[in-house]
C-alpha cells in the first residue's frame, strides 16, 4: 500500500472516530437538557382548556387531574390508559367522596391505551367527538416531552397546555447523584429520541375538527 493510500485511509479513520466523538458529545449535551426540562418543568400560573386529560402512572397525576377539573380549568376530564378492571366506583372508593361529583357529571375513562402512543390515540379520538380545540395534559415531569410530543403529532389541530407532576421520591435537580433517577431520566430520554425520530419519518395525522376557537 502506497503512502498516500495509507493517508487516505488513515485521514478517514480518523473522521469517523471524530463523527463519533461528536455524536457523542451531541447526545450527553441533548440528555443534560431533557433531564433540566424534566427538572424546571413546571405549570402555567392559571392554566385554562376546554378539556383535561390526564396519562395514567400514579394517583397524584389523576388526584391533580381531578383538582383542575373541580376547580373549572377544564369542562370534561379523560383519564387515559385506565386497567380494563377499574370502572368509575372503583375509582371512586379509590379516591374517597371528595371528587365524587366531577366523576359523576364530567369524568371519562379510556381502558384503550397501553402506552404514549396509545393515549395520544385515545385522547384525540375523545378530543374529536367532545369537539375541543384545547387541552390540558397532565403526566409526570419527565414524561411532558414525550408525551406532548406524540399528542401534538397525533392532533396538530388542538392547543396544548402541559401540566407537570413531579414525583417527591424522584430528585431531578440532582439526578446525576441518584442512579436511580439517572437510569429513569436516561431510558425516557431514549424513549423520546426514538418517539423524535419515528414522528419525523411517519406522515402527519390530519388536523383534528373541532367546532370551538382555540383559546388564546
Amino acid at each position: 500500500m502506497d503512502a498516500p493510500t495509507r493517508r487516505v485511509k488513515r485521514l478517514a479513520s480518523l473522521a469517523v472516530v471524530a463523527g463519533a466523538g461528536l455524536a457523542v458529545i451531541a447526545l450527553a449535551a441533548g440528555f443534560i437538557g431533557f433531564a433540566r426540562y424534566a427538572a424546571e418543568a413546571t405549570t402555567p400560573a392559571d392554566p385554562r382548556a376546554e378539556g383535561i386529560v390526564v396519562l395514567t402512572g400514579g394517583s397524584a397525576r389523576i388526584d391533580r387531574a381531578l383538582k383542575l377539573l373541580v376547580e373549572g380549568r377544564g369542562t370534561r376530564l379523560l383519564i387515559s390508559g385506565v386497567n380494563p378492571v377499574v370502572t368509575e366506583k372503583t375509582l371512586a372508593d379509590a379516591l374517597g367522596a371528595g371528587f365524587g361529583v366531577a366523576l359523576e357529571c364530567c369524568v371519562d375513562l379510556g381502558h384503550a391505551a397501553r402506552d404514549t402512543i396509545g393515549n395520544a390515540i385515545e385522547t384525540r379520538n375523545w378530543a374529536e367527538r367532545q369537539h375541543f380545540s384545547s387541552l390540558l395534559v397532565v403526566t409526570s415531569d419527565y414524561h411532558v416531552r414525550r408525551s406532548m410530543a406524540e399528542l401534538a403529532s397525533a392532533m396538530p389541530g388542538i392547543r396544548l397546555l402541559a401540566v407537570p407532576i413531579s414525583n417527591p421520591d424522584l430528585h431531578l435537580a440532582d439526578w446525576w447523584k441518584e442512579p436511580r433517577t439517572f437510569a429513569l431520566l436516561a431510558r425516557e430520554y431514549g424513549k423520546y429520541l426514538l418517539t423524535v425520530v419515528r414522528l419525523a419519518l411517519a406522515p402527519s395525522a390530519p388536523p383534528v375538527a373541532a367546532t370551538s376557537a382555540a383559546m388564546q
